[in-house]
């Protein structure tokens, strides 16, 4: 991937945006993953950071060739292996950088819609660090809304209108970044590992006075944990033993050793504490091993101990 070529012409007619870029970050991908990934190398440049343990560049597969594919050879976690993906842009002179998990879906409509704003409201002189669409989750069955934090407790933001949204947070998969914040508010934060780096790298951004932004006529499919639970009422999105260890370690860390994270965001956490631990033990199927890791995951919290589960 050269940005001393010219701009290239994809398959249905679009021009590929040498300055923009996207990072795909990989963890045991299925074909469909390949498939997601190619189709979205004919809009953009790309980069593939593989974050499966003993991955090699051989196992690059059947990615277009024009995907620069990066093998970790283990799992460094989401924020290392998106530091490298953009970090690897950003030398490359890309101005935006698009962010995608690996089921992510994308199109033209939502990266043209993105690049767009983003550039339009920068030329008008507005600091933004990033935006990204709102996210319908066809397991939950619902468009989750955008949320801003008040002084002691967060608020919805109805996902209406044609304008962008001053917001407090996205989460990573789908946002695009602007560039040239990230000298500014930093990178993601690799001790974290997997969870809350999104609410903690933008907190950091409107911290230095950038824009997080929700596009509200933009939606994009994305499904959040495994099969969901209901319970109450409520349905809740579930994870790994793994994954819960990280959601109450990074939480109880975040809460406890990072100051500048609004208070309204920790007293929903901790609201959250209890009903997270009766869900996620009682209802995954696996209340030991569940039970077991949380109880890990709160342990090495209270000690801000981070980085990766060993």
């Amino acid at each position: 991937m050269s940005h001393a070529l010219p701009e290239e012409e994809n398959n249905s007619g679009r021009l590929r945006d040498p300055t923009a870029g996207a990072v795909v970050i990989f963890y045991r991908p299925d074909p469909a993953c390949f498939t997601r990934a190619n189709r979205l190398a004919s809009l953009i440049p790309l980069v593939v950071v593989d974050n499966t343990p003993g991955a090699n560049p051989a196992q690059r597969g059947q990615l277009d060739a024009r995907i620069e594919y990066v093998a970790s050879g283990k799992n460094e976690g989401i924020a290392a292996a998106l530091n490298r993906g953009v970090e690897m842009l950003r030398a490359q002179g890309c101005e935006q950088a698009f962010l995608f998990d690996q089921d992510s879906e994308a199109s033209a409509t939502l990266i043209d819609g993105l690049l767009n704003t983003i550039r339009s409201l920068v030329h008008r002189g507005q600091k933004v660090a990033i935006a990204g669409p709102a996210y319908h989750d066809s397991r939950l069955g619902t468009i989750t809304p955008f949320v801003r934090f008040g002084k002691w407790r967060m608020s919805r933001v109805p996902i209406t209108g044609q304008e962008p949204l001053e917001i407090d947070f996205l989460i990573s998969s789908g946002s695009c970044l602007n560039l040239s914040a990230w000298q500014e508010v930093g990178s993601m934060d690799a001790g974290l590992f997997i969870d809350f780096v999104d609410v903690e790298w933008c907190v950091r951004a409107r911290r230095a006075g950038y824009s997080v932004l929700g596009l509200p006529w933009l939606v994009m499919e994305h499904s959040l944990g495994d099969e969901p639970a209901t319970f109450l009422g409520r349905r809740f999105a579930m994870h790994s033993a793994f994954r819960h260890y990280f959601i109450f370690r990074n939480a109880l860390a975040l809460i406890l050793y990072r100051s500048y994270m609004p208070l309204s965001w920790k007293l929903s956490e901790l609201v959250k504490f209890p009903v997270r631990l009766v869900v996620y033990t009682l209802l995954s199927g696996e209340p030991r091993k569940q039970f077991s890791m949380i109880c890990r995951g709160i342990s090495d919290g209270l000690r801000n101990r981070l980085g990766p589960l060993c």
